[in-house]
């Protein structure tokens, strides 16, 4: 956005919230007083007569310069009254522009132009979960995350957290700014059955794909069978909540306790994590088994195996004299993100 853009767009907001008319008048006020009391203070100059106009109107009473006639005290007796005035006017315009924003964001009635934010679609107990996992995670502790969701309010009391209410659709994206996100979640809406839960998924990943194709889309379905339309609308990646279930029971019915490894893996709150890194610059060139050593004894850190690009294909385990190639990922567990400051 230009400045010329800018500037008009601050003066269309300061004439709708009048406090155009507010500043002309206290710059009357403070340009006459000053010119006044001027002509009929003998000592006081022009600079000083502005100065001592602006105390007096904003009652602060530094006492520097005061006049010293009678016509000077009257002048200074006017200033007052109409600085309490003009004062409290501009204060309380300025409390309700600043409580009527806060209620709008808490309604959902905002637009915002954040960057490389992460945008939730739906609210529910999975939605929650997911938005503390970001907050335990160090790289979006601190990220703006957009919900669009059918619910009355903001949910949670999280700075970072803002709220549109509504269904996603054209005109929310549009408020949410999705030309410029990183990521958006799409999670299922529970107050659907099964069938038109997922096909409300498919259509709006659908019209998150349309406006933006660039964007990375993970989303959420109940039956695995509607994978594949979630693949012709180009979701990035579909994670199955009754798949993803049934594997790990079967897991930890066959091998016990492996249900507490992967919820440590997949927890960023606590315990080990699994983390995705590019390749450190010292290391590339080198061999899987080269990497895998140096990852344990640098950064106490056990590699999975390599990925290919930042959302390719995964290859675990791979042999110990692969190669990965630049721009290839490492997936690794660890503590803390290796690398980190």
């Amino acid at each position: 956005m230009n400045t010329k853009k800018k500037l008009r767009q601050i003066l269309i907001f300061l004439q709708r919230e009048n406090l155009n008319t507010l500043a002309l008048w206290v710059l009357i006020l403070v340009a006459f007083s000053a010119v006044l009391v001027t002509w009929l203070e003998p000592d006081m100059t022009l600079v000083n007569a502005i100065w001592w106009s602006i105390v007096t109107l904003t009652t602060v009473g530094y006492g520097d310069f005061s006049p010293t006639t009678g016509a000077g005290r009257f002048i200074a007796v006017i200033i007052m009254f109409f600085g309490i005035g003009l004062l409290g006017m501009l204060s309380a315009t300025l409390a309700t522009l600043l409580i009527s924003r806060k209620m709008k964001e808490n309604k959902g009635m905002s637009r915002y132009s954040f960057e490389n934010h992460i945008i939730l679609c739906e609210w529910n107990h999975r939605s929650q979960s997911i938005l503390h996992e970001f907050r335990a995670d160090s790289n979006t502790e601190e990220t703006p995350i957009i919900l669009i969701a059918e619910i009355d309010e903001k949910p949670e009391d999280d700075s970072d957290l803002f709220f549109i209410k509504g269904n996603v659709s054209e005109e929310t994206l549009e408020k949410a700014n999705l030309k410029k996100a990183k990521t958006v979640v799409v999670i299922g809406d529970d107050r659907l059955e099964k069938t038109a839960r997922d096909g409300k998924v498919v259509l709006t990943t659908l019209t998150i794909e349309s406006l933006c194709p660039e964007v990375y889309t993970v989303v959420e379905l109940v039956d695995e069978a509607n994978a594949r339309h979630c693949k012709r609308a180009h979701a990035d990646e579909i994670i199955v909540g009754s798949e993803l279930s049934s594997h790990l029971i079967a897991s930890s019915a066959i091998n016990h306790g492996i249900s507490r490894v992967v919820s440590e893996l997949l927890s960023n709150q606590y315990g080990n994590e699994l983390y995705s890194i590019p390749i450190p610059d010292k290391m590339a060139g080198s061999s899987f088994i080269d990497i895998f050593t140096r990852m344990k004894k640098e950064f106490q850190s056990i590699v999975l195996g390599v990925q290919k690009g930042k959302a390719g294909e995964l290859i675990a385990n791979p042999p110990v004299d692969y190669t990965p190639a630049n721009g290839d990922y490492l997936i690794v567990i660890a503590t803390e993100r290796p690398g980190k400051k």
